[in-house]
């Protein structure tokens, strides 16, 4: 009789892991899928905010619900515990699940890490790690870290998750850039987030789908993501209000959840902004619906230069969708419309000149159009999840997996 293969096994760390039925960041779960896809057995291990371990087969993948509440409005201490609850919790189930070939785990929040250094000294078994945000630098350039003694502690914890994982994944160009400053000799690859273009797609106007929203057809521009202090959609308010001023009959919906949300609601009714409308964040299925009746997606940061080195997800939807960019940084998402075409930019004491940019692209659909082709051809080329999978598979055994033409660019070795 002929050996039997080995099927490779990997546990894949996320403390936010969601599905598309969930809506969210979903990231996880296409990757996740695509290895099982491959034949590699995979199990997530996530938080729940259920008040019991709970566990799941979603599509093949095998889910640990860990009894750990999070929400975006927590304070930062809630924050705090809910990390470190979820590290203990982790660490407890590990041993539980057998031994697999390594464990993938994903930031944020950094302290995720602590589960690969707990796991590569106590089970010899490696892992990667893979960087979504730049921890500690976000909180702590945004002022949420002030103590100097917990950024020096946060500082090092990040060198020492970096030095001892067995290869880095990073999400955009400046994310890569940053980890080679902390250490020239990390393996880097480089995968960014991507676009689903099976669940979004360009589409018409629907005059159904309009009158549910209360919109009408007229030059619209949308936001979909969360709303909290480093998303700055307040900046969006700011343009609906001058085009208010200017009297233009433009809409803006917005639809989102976070810490800031009441807030901005409570800004938009303060300065009678009537054609801002509110939607309460969906599954990725009414996120279509929201971007197909939207010209123009909006994209924000707050502006800190960590924060231009994001890859955000709601950036590759809009572009799956096929919609024109309106982005308010100078940052890697900024390079990407600009180098390819895919809208305008809004940048801080430059809103007069984008609104008569704005004017003049509604006199002129055509370009708009141009724009929003571009954006699609751009997601169908270049930032597709198969390809994602596929530098994935390559990074965990090139052997059996390896790159396809112009995948190589996204390997960054020293």
């Amino acid at each position: 009789m002929g050996e039997i293969a080995k099927v490779m096994k990997v546990i894949y760390i996320h403390q936010y892991f969601r599905t598309p039925q969930e809506g969210g960041a979903v990231r996880s779960y296409h990757l996740a899928k695509g290895m099982v896809d491959a034949g590699i057995e995979v199990e997530v291990i996530t938080g729940g905010n259920s008040r019991v371990y709970d566990q799941r087969w979603i599509d093949g993948i095998k889910v640990h619900y860990l009894p750990v509440a999070y929400h975006q409005g927590f304070g930062f201490g809630k924050r705090i515990f809910a990390f470190l609850s979820f590290v203990q919790k982790a660490k407890r189930l590990l041993p539980k699940l057998g031994r697999p070939d390594l464990l993938y785990i994903t930031s944020t929040p950094l302290t995720t890490g602590l589960i690969g250094l707990w796991a590569k000294r106590k089970l010899a078994v490696p892992y990667i790690f893979e960087v979504r945000d730049l921890w500690p630098e976000a909180p702590i350039q945004v002022g949420a870290i002030r103590n100097s003694l917990l950024k020096n502690y946060l500082y090092r914890l990040e060198a020492r998750i970096y030095t001892n994982a067995l290869s880095i994944v990073a999400l955009s160009p400046g994310i890569a850039a940053y980890i080679r400053k902390v250490n020239p000799r990390f393996q880097i690859s480089l995968i960014p987030n991507f676009s689903d273009l099976e669940r979004f797609y360009p589409q018409a106007k629907d005059p159904k789908l309009l009158a549910k929203y209360g919109l009408e057809e007229r030059l619209t521009i949308a936001y979909t993501g969360a709303i909290g202090q480093v998303n700055a959609v307040e900046e969006l308010l700011d343009l609906a209000e001058l085009s208010k001023e200017k009297g233009k009959n433009w809409q803006f919906l917005i639809m989102g959840e976070g810490s800031h949300a009441e807030a901005l609601r409570k800004s938009a009714e303060e300065r009678g902004l009537q054609k801002v409308k509110f939607q309460p964040f969906g599954p990725k299925k009414m996120v279509n619906e929201v971007l197909g009746l939207a010209d123009f997606a909006w994209i924000s940061f707050a502006h800190f230069p960590v924060l231009k080195t994001n890859s955000p997800n709601k950036f590759f939807d809009a572009l799956a969708a096929g919609k024109a960019i309106l982005v308010n940084h100078k940052g890697w998402v900024f390079q990407l419309v600009k180098e390819h075409h895919l809208g305008v930019s809004c940048l801080p004491g430059q809103m007069n000149q984008t609104l008569e940019i704005l004017e003049s692209l509604e006199s002129n659909p055509m370009e708009i159009q141009k724009m929003q082709a571009n954006s699609r051809a751009l997601a169908e080329t270049h930032f597709n999840k198969e390809q994602a999978v596929r530098r994935l598979l390559h990074l965990l055994n090139p052997g059996k997996f390896p790159p396809t033409a112009g995948d190589e660019v996204y390997i960054l070795t020293a």
